[in-house]
């Protein structure tokens, strides 16, 4: 038995012994495979930090330090002075800037105490391009001590090496600025004594107020030099609230023009050299004097547009100065005229003290009269009285309705349009007279709308939106409404009688609108319903339900940025069986009324139940579920509570 014992044992301790060495090479192993991967670890990490490294030092290109997001405050925190260049790599006139400004980096280099030089990568750089408000290329400014100084001389050499040098010197401080700063106390006596002053109404924390800042500012600075210099003012509407009040300010920035104290709304640019060219031409008279005869000639046998001529005794004449100010009230819209000439006034047949609109030959017709009179008296006529005048027989009956007028011109509706080859050059113009003297034979018994002929391919779009692109007619006829409708005309030869026949179905009720719209979707389960120009009326329209409709663009960024809230706002009202939470591509589909109107992307209106003639729209808050969410709550009327809510 020992014999065997002793086996036995010995058999044992080597199994022992193997698991030993196998326990012992297992756990090198693993630890081996950590400290690799350790070893993988710390090597990422100072690749990492070498990158950030990378990114923070500040390396120089023949002489200019180069400087991004990661380096910059950190580079510009100490210095006093620091002159700096936004490009783009593929900027050519930026390109063609570099050796120059490598020759001011030497010469500023060589200064005591030397002034850096840098370049910027705004293409890259876009949190600095955006801070810096860098929106072309190049841009030069100095930033001293931290604040940006604009520079807006030449980019040569000389200029730019002479302004950092001024603005390096110790005792440099910015100019004041030229934009007036109003408020209640001083607003009338500045406004009052101005022959012309443009005033902005702005608030402190509005987005488009800082924008146009600098802009406005380096408008007042060039207008300032004027002579006389054309003043620009501006007033913060959330401290000076009983002005902002009294003009009437609902938004910001609000810009307004006065004359002697008179606002008028500005209609103008909102970057330097607009507003610059924009008051340049405000600040003349509104209206231009007329010297001889055959000038009035000239314009009654060349003339495009409504002749509007006031004819008075002088400049002193009373009635001269009420036209005056009443021109410029219309001034953007329409160009008025004076005269002082007997001559022209007898050739007119008015008198002195009148106002005299009437019509080129072209647009004259035997069923209207060949001008019209108004007498204008100081005191009793009013500015309004002049303004209605002017509108009232500005067009004619049957007038050329134009892509550069439409929106001024032919705003009343309903609006009849007949769509042909519209061309008063003297080659074509009997062609196109002939077949505008069939639409005057029908325009004279339908006072009450407007008519126009149109060139059928400056409205090639709104030609193929009525269907009537392929119609095989030379003329084509459409009607559009005051509710946004458009009827069109069923192709047929055109004359009087059919346009006539169109005309009257169209008074009678009995036309169906034409409608551009996408195909109604087979699928529409989706928390965000998606409207067509053939469900607008079903959906968005539907008397019992609250509808909160997006009108977007599919291009349009700020909708792509809205698309996710929106999304979750329709999720968050789903169990709402009175809310929907619709959108409508509005560049696909007709808006098919005018209560609806787009005028940017993307806008949102709410359309309660029983009112849809009053919708609401949503602007002034921030497009964030918060903002929605109140917005809903605020105008809805079929909200149900959970027993949660409650």
């Amino acid at each position: 038995m020992r014999p065997r014992k002793a086996f036995l044992l010995l058999l044992l301790l080597g199994l022992v012994q193997l698991l030993a060495v196998a326990g012992a090479e297992g756990p090198d192993e693993d630890s081996s495979n950590r400290e690799n991967a350790i070893e993988d670890e710390e090597e990422e990490e100072e690749e990492d930090d070498d990158e950030e490294e990378d990114d923070l030092e500040v390396k120089e290109e023949n002489g200019v330090l180069v400087l991004n997001d990661a380096n910059f405050d950190n580079f510009v925190a100490d210095k006093d002075t620091v002159l700096l260049e936004f490009y783009a790599p593929w900027c050519g006139h930026c390109k063609q800037f570099a050796p120059e400004y490598e020759k001011i980096a030497n010469i500023l280099k060589d200064k005591d105490p030397p002034i850096p030089v840098a370049k910027i990568d705004a293409t890259s750089a876009s949190v600095l391009a955006s801070r810096f408000d860098v929106s072309g290329y190049p841009t030069i400014k100095i930033l001293k001590k931290g604040q940006a100084v604009d520079y807006e001389g030449s980019r040569t050499q000389e200029e730019i090496v002479a302004k950092v040098r001024e603005v390096s010197q110790p005792d440099w401080t910015p100019p004041p600025e030229v934009t007036l700063v109003l408020t209640k106390e001083n607003f009338d006596e500045v406004v009052n004594d101005a022959d012309i002053i443009l005033v902005e109404f702005y608030a402190p924390w509005c987005g488009h107020c800082k924008k146009l800042a600098p802009e406005y500012e380096k408008a007042a600075k060039e207008l300032s030099k004027r002579s006389p210099p054309i003043p620009l003012a501006k007033v913060d509407a959330t401290a000076e609230t009983d002005l902002a009040k009294r003009f009437d300010v609902s938004g910001y920035p609000t810009l307004k023009i006065f004359r002697k104290g008179r606002p008028y709304d500005y209609n103008g640019p909102r970057e330097k050299y607009g507003i610059v060219d924009y008051m340049i031409e405000q600040s003349g008279p509104p209206s231009k004097e007329i010297l001889t005869l055959k000038q009035v000639q000239e314009f009654l046998k060349d003339g495009d547009d409504v002749i509007i001529i006031g004819v008075f005794k002088g400049e002193s004449d009373p009635a001269y100065q009420q036209y005056q100010d009443a021109a410029n009230n219309l001034r953007e819209d329409y160009k008025f005229h004076h005269t002082f000439s007997t001559e022209i006034a007898k050739f007119l047949k008015v008198s002195q003290g009148q106002l005299v609109v009437m019509q080129p030959e072209k647009f004259q017709s035997k069923y209207e009269p060949r001008s019209h009179m108004m007498d204008v008296q100081q005191g009793s006529t009013q500015d309004s009285a002049i303004k209605d005048f002017v509108l009232k027989y500005a067009l004619p009956l049957v007038g050329h309705r134009k892509v550069s007028n439409d929106a001024k011109r032919y705003t009343r509706r309903p609006l009849v349009v007949v769509y042909y080859s519209v061309d008063f050059s003297f080659d074509y113009r009997a062609a196109t007279q002939f077949w505008r003297s069939k639409v005057l034979e029908v325009a004279k018994d339908f006072p009450e709308y407007t008519f126009a002929i149109a060139d059928e391919e400056d409205y090639a779009g709104e030609v193929k939106d009525l269907g009537l692109s392929e119609s095989g007619e030379d003329v084509n006829a459409a009607i559009l409404d005051e509710s946004g409708k458009k009827f069109a005309m069923e192709p047929e030869e055109f004359d009087s009688d059919t346009l006539r026949e169109f005309v009257t179905a169209f008074k009678k009720g009995k036309l169906k609108p034409v409608i551009k719209s996408q195909p109604v979707p087979k699928n529409n389960k989706g928390p965000v319903k998606v409207v067509v120009g053939k469900t607008f009326d079903s959906i968005v329209m539907d008397p019992k339900k609250d509808v909160l409709i997006e009108f977007y663009a599919p291009w349009c960024g700020h909708c792509k940025q809205l698309e996710p809230v929106y999304n979750s706002l329709a999720k968050k009202y789903k169990g709402q069986k009175g809310l929907v939470i619709a959108k409508m591509d509005a560049t696909a589909n007709d808006v098919p009324s005018d209560r609806y109107k787009v005028e940017g992307f993307p806008t949102i209106y709410f359309a309660p139940s029983g009112d849809k003639k009053n919708p609401v729209k949503f602007e002034g808050g921030d497009r964030d579920l918060e903002h929605l969410s109140k917005f809903i709550e605020e105008h809805a009327t079929k909200l149900s509570r959970t027993k949660e809510e409650l």
